[in-house]
């Protein structure tokens, strides 16, 4: 079962000569518990491609479908909320709250949907990601190892349809990058978690089931891995 697809998915930024093509016309399909990366050189288009997926910008012309539902058929406000219960987004610099602490940085998206958290599920999760004695701190308490680990917990904590990745391991050092992409891999599997991610580490999109090259906002290349 196909969870994802883009129709000719474009995004223009500008008009005239200041005019911008960061998509022109990405078709693709990605089919549950698939782990995707996507590469490309910096400008390609890669996060902009995340982004429309994720809900987080509009196309400028196109159509995303995430479990059959036309996503740019919604208004702002269905958008926020399909946001919060359909896309987990993990970003290079965390984008963690630093007044709130771990737990309420995980659970504060199902809070804002009005959803009561499931204490159980959080303590699973945050055991499995090795952060469950550090619920009570602060972000600026953690390293940045755990504070991507929040990360990775908070976007799986909602269950969401489809995980998107922005260079998630682009902040960290070798042994971090490892270990993250391992739970990620970890997770994939045991939850069967569709994921994108994007990363320019090719020892990274070695790991995933499907690459798919992306250049001047077009693919360029798509191939199953594993």
């Amino acid at each position: 079962m196909d969870i994802l697809k883009t129709e000719d998915l474009t995004k223009i930024y500008g008009k005239g000569e200041n005019e911008v093509r960061a998509l022109n016309g990405i078709s693709l399909t990605v089919p549950e518990g698939q782990m995707t990366a996507i590469i490309g050189p910096s400008g390609s288009g890669k996060s902009t491609l995340l982004h429309l997926i994720g809900g987080v910008d509009r196309p400028t012309a196109g159509k995303v479908f995430v479990n059959g539902e036309d996503v740019y058929k919604q208004s702002d406000k269905h958008l926020a909320v399909f946001r919060r219960r359909h896309v987990g987004l993990i970003y290079q610099f965390y984008n963690l709250i630093p007044i709130l602490s771990v737990r309420d940085n995980i659970t504060l998206p199902m809070q804002m949907d009005g959803r009561k958290p499931d204490e159980k599920k959080l303590m699973m999760l945050s055991e499995k990601l090795g952060i469950a004695g550090r619920l009570n701190a602060l972000p600026s308490q953690l390293s940045g190892g755990q504070q991507q680990r929040v990360s990775i917990c908070r976007a799986l904590f909602s269950n969401p349809s489809i995980l998107l990745a922005d260079e998630p391991t682009g902040n960290l050092d070798s042994k971090n990058s490892r270990e993250i992409i391992e739970l990620l891999r970890a997770s994939n599997k045991e939850f069967r978690q569709t994921m994108l991610i994007i990363t320019h580490d090719e020892d990274i999109a070695l790991q995933c089931d499907r690459i798919i090259a992306i250049e001047d906002g077009q693919i360029i290349r798509d191939e199953v891995v594993k």
